[in-house]
């Protein structure tokens, strides 16, 4: 089978297609032929040699594929069954191994690339919104707005009821997508001290940006980080703007509350159907996984990055 790994840090030029063996579904595993599989962020750190991971190495991230072999120990899955989700390596390839308990069924007339966008990215979003308690009425603002959660988050706010929402963006070129998408105001990192105080900020960047959309809080706003990125927030200014800061790890929350994640993900399926979430992805065959790794890390992506094989 085709399969795109790397086999150097030099950046999204590595990854390099081949051949490779079929793999096959151990305990608890299923093997999926990948229907649409993502690009994401940590994948361009992992090829810039942060972690280190032993070469060669395929890329993993989240996936949307069709069963074809089930492994001992599956009861939940059968073969033909169509599902969406989670796996940590080898994702960059016609066939891929993925935990049972890492999937979740995806309704069959969905494209591939919608469904990838609902099944992760479009959950981190609304998880994100949820987090920070957004009503109908409030104003939001959402870093990283044009990338891949970012895009669904600017959608779901305003289907939430938002009465403001602000995009934030790191490059310039972005504002019609945004507006297009139900954005009433973008602006770039470096001009968030001219944005009118709103009342949650949802953080996808880190760094320096982390601190910056902070500050655009009104007194008793909540700021949600869902950012790996790291950073430091000021610990005065919080407390004299009475604000709330919430942490958010998508994998802690699948753990620790699975019946919130499907109530979210039953939502989010509602919202796709009817119309209120609108993915937008940019897709690439499995062959030039390096462009589209290069388009991610040049943040010239609008919405999704998405290879299907």
């Amino acid at each position: 089978m085709r399969k795109v790994s790397f086999h150097s840090y030099d950046g999204p030029s590595a990854l390099r297609p081949g051949e490779a063996p079929a793999p096959v579904p151990g305990p608890g595993e299923l093997l999926l032929r990948v229907e649409a599989a993502g690009v994401t962020l940590p994948v361009l750190k992992m090829l810039r040699g942060f972690g280190e991971v032993p070469l060669p190495h395929s890329p993993g991230g989240d996936v949307v594929g069709r069963v074809v072999a089930v492994g001992p120990e599956v009861t939940e899955y059968r073969v033909g069954d169509r599902v969406g989700g989670v796996v940590f390596q080898d994702l960059y390839a016609e066939l891929v191994a993925v935990p049972a308990a890492l999937v979740t069924p995806v309704p069959e007339h969905v494209p591939a690339g919608d469904a990838l966008a609902v099944t992760r990215s479009a959950l981190v979003a609304l998880a994100a919104l949820r987090a920070g308690r957004l009503e109908a009425g409030e104003s939001v603002l959402i870093t990283a707005a044009a990338g891949g959660v970012g895009h669904l988050a600017v959608q779901l706010a305003r289907a939430l009821g938002a009465s403001r929402v602000v995009a934030a963006v790191g490059a310039p070129g972005k504002e019609a997508f945004l507006r297009e998408l139900g954005a009433d105001e973008v602006v770039e990192y470096e001009h968030l001290d001219r944005v009118a105080p709103v009342d949650l900020v949802v953080d996808g960047v880190g760094g320096e940006t982390l601190q910056r959309a902070a500050e655009a809080l009104v007194p008793f706003g909540r700021l949600v980080v869902n950012s790996g990125a790291g950073g430091t927030l000021d610990a005065g200014a919080l407390l004299r703007g009475m604000h709330t800061v919430t942490g958010l790890s998508m994998a802690r929350l699948s753990r620790l509350r699975p019946g919130l994640v499907a109530a979210h993900r039953t939502e989010l399926w509602a919202h796709l159907a009817e119309g209120r979430l609108r993915p937008v992805t940019t897709a690439f065959p499995l062959d030039r996984a390096a462009e589209a790794a290069n388009l991610l890390e040049c943040r010239s992506n609008l919405g999704k990055v998405v290879l299907h094989p």
